[in-house]
């Protein structure tokens, strides 16, 4: 039987999986990075209230710590994915585990928010290596469409373990000590994650036709960075500032480039020829778009319990655990519906159940501090999540020739943490642009005196509301903090609403994009879709 794609099918899954030797072993080791990775990731979200406290961070630069991390993930994702196919997948992740060590050091020890900064982006090099070499590794020892899909949903179900892990983590330290310890226990899970995967993983690459590509890679980093950066300052500086427009400008010239670049390109680092298949090309652009509203509603929930409520890290771990849990919980489920449900429908089953989730948060009052009104929200959004995020990556595999598994292992991963870059990005610039503008007309039609409405007009412009907020009673300005407050409820309250219209933007997308696209049947890689007899990748034969 040929898929629409074409793909060659089988009648059923490979007997005897669980016992191919280093099949076990690899997705262990594959669950471990991809965990330790998302751990790294997830683990600023439960302590922004306490780097706001501690280092005496604004707005723009708590964005900054899960920005640099995404920055570093995506720029060098694609060039991991070379690395891997040319060094070895195994190699691969161990040594982006060693480097989530020296960043996990570097983030403990980390006297201001600057060496945070430094901290995260190492840690986002460290998981940009694990990500794709992870999931590449499990696609690689799949022999079945049945197979794959179970270890895409067990790969899937450990990433968001890790996210729902975090806020424990940091919440428990954050009782018995201080946020630093946290990132110790992140050292040692790194550790522990090197000594998996060089013991138990089974090496793969597929190194034929693959090298570096210097001068598309150079041109995206500096794209993306510029126009990141620019989106994440334009809030607080101005969207009118010659450096902000610059950045814009100068960024999209560059990314422009990069495409230009990468058509020409004799190894590309993202082979545009992907974009051929439907399926593919559909399941990048809700990628983006539903990975922004998704992480983008982690972030306001961050920051809602976080700086803005200042509520206590182990009560912010709790819609976390609603946020990220699900896909973890449901793996057996998302591993069944992957095999008998067609991609459009479980596609946009998800989205439709994170937009609704992201719409209840704009009802959320901010000066109520319980935790009841987040429970039903965020549980949608988290299971819509873990309906999402496997489907789009079971949907890239599934499309394309075993010889472009690497690539497109490395392009959905970069394409997904693209919106988890963006997420926080676009609710940042929301959340603060409404909170400033709300936050100045309020307090113009004050009646604070004449003290306290000077020094709250002065730091206000100098950091914005959440530094307003986040003042000691008595402190000058501190008579303008229920302003604040209301200011930051009205700005990330219109995040949450852009979140909801982005989920919903993702399922109209997908509902027109996927329309005749059946779900993928076994595919039989052992003896017609991934492997030549010598073992090296092949384009599947339609039969």
């Amino acid at each position: 039987m040929t898929l629409n794609n074409g793909t060659t099918t089988s009648p059923g899954p490979s007997a005897g999986a669980a016992r191919r030797p280093g099949y076990a072993g690899t997705l262990a080791a594959a669950s471990c990075a991809v965990f330790v990775a998302q751990l790294a990731n997830a683990l600023p979200a439960s302590l922004n209230g306490l780097f706001q406290q501690d280092l005496g961070t604004r707005g723009s630069q708590l964005t900054w710590i899960t920005a640099a991390f995404m920055i570093a993930v995506v720029v060098f994702e694609f060039t991991f994915g070379v690395l891997g196919d040319l060094f070895g997948r195994r190699r691969l992740i161990a040594s982006g585990a060693a480097m989530v060590v020296v960043g996990s050091i570097v983030s403990s020890l980390a006297p201001n928010v600057q060496t945070l900064w430094v901290g995260a982006a190492l840690n986002g090099l460290g998981a940009g290596a694990m990500f794709p070499g992870s999931l590449t590794m499990i696609a690689d020892v799949a022999r079945s469409a049945r197979e794959r899909a179970r270890a895409i949903a067990l790969w899937s179900g450990f990433l968001s373990a890790g996210a729902a892990v975090s806020p424990l983590i940091g919440g428990v330290f954050a009782k018995i000590g201080s946020w630093r310890g946290s990132y110790l226990v992140l050292v040692a899970l790194a550790l522990a994650s090197v000594a998996i995967s060089l013991t138990t993983a089974k090496e793969s690459k597929a190194a034929e036709g693959r090298r570096l590509d210097v001068p598309g890679q150079i041109t995206f980093a500096i794209g993306l960075i510029l126009v990141l950066y620019a989106a994440v300052e334009g809030p607080e500086k101005g969207w009118g500032e010659p450096d902000i427009i610059g950045a814009f400008a100068v960024g999209a010239c560059f990314l422009i480039a990069f495409i230009l670049i990468e058509r020409r390109a004799d190894s590309p680092i993202l082979n545009l020829t992907l974009f051929r298949d439907r399926a593919f090309t559909v399941g990048s652009i809700v990628a983006v778009i539903g990975m922004i509203a998704f992480l983008g509603a982690c972030f306001a929930t961050s920051m809602w319990l976080g700086p803005v409520q200042h509520q206590d890290p182990l009560r912010v771990a709790v819609p976390f655990l609603l946020l990220q849990g699900p896909a973890f919980v449901l793996i057996p489920v998302v591993s069944r519906l992957l095999h008998r449900v067609s991609p459009n429908w479980l596609l946009t089953s998800g989205f439709l159940l994170m937009a609704i989730g992201s719409l209840m948060c704009t009802q959320l009052d901010v000066t109520d501090r319980s935790l009841t009104p987040f429970i039903l929200p965020t549980l949608l959004i988290g299971i819509g999540f873990a309906l999402g995020v496997s489907s789009i990556t079971a949907v890239a595999l599934n499309s394309v020739p075993g010889r472009l598994a690497g690539m497109a292992s490395a392009t959905t991963n970069m394409l997904r943490d693209l919106g988890f870059a963006l997420g926080p990005v676009v609710v940042g610039a929301v959340a603060l642009s409404r909170a400033g503008d709300t936050f100045s007309s309020k307090l113009a039609g004050s009646n604070l005196p004449p003290d306290q409405l000077g020094a709250a007009t002065e730091i206000g412009q100098a950091a914005g509301p959440i530094a307003i907020n986040s003042l000691p009673p008595g402190a000058p300005g501190s008579a303008a903090q229920s302003i604040a407050l209301d200011a930051l409820g009205s700005g990330y309250s219109l995040a949450y609403l852009v979140c909801g219209i982005a989920a919903l933007v993702a399922a109209v997308v997908t509902v027109v994009g996927m329309a005749g696209i059946r779900a993928p049947q076994d595919l039989d890689t052992e003896h017609t879709a991934g492997k030549t007899p010598s073992g090296q990748p092949q384009a599947p034969t339609a039969v």
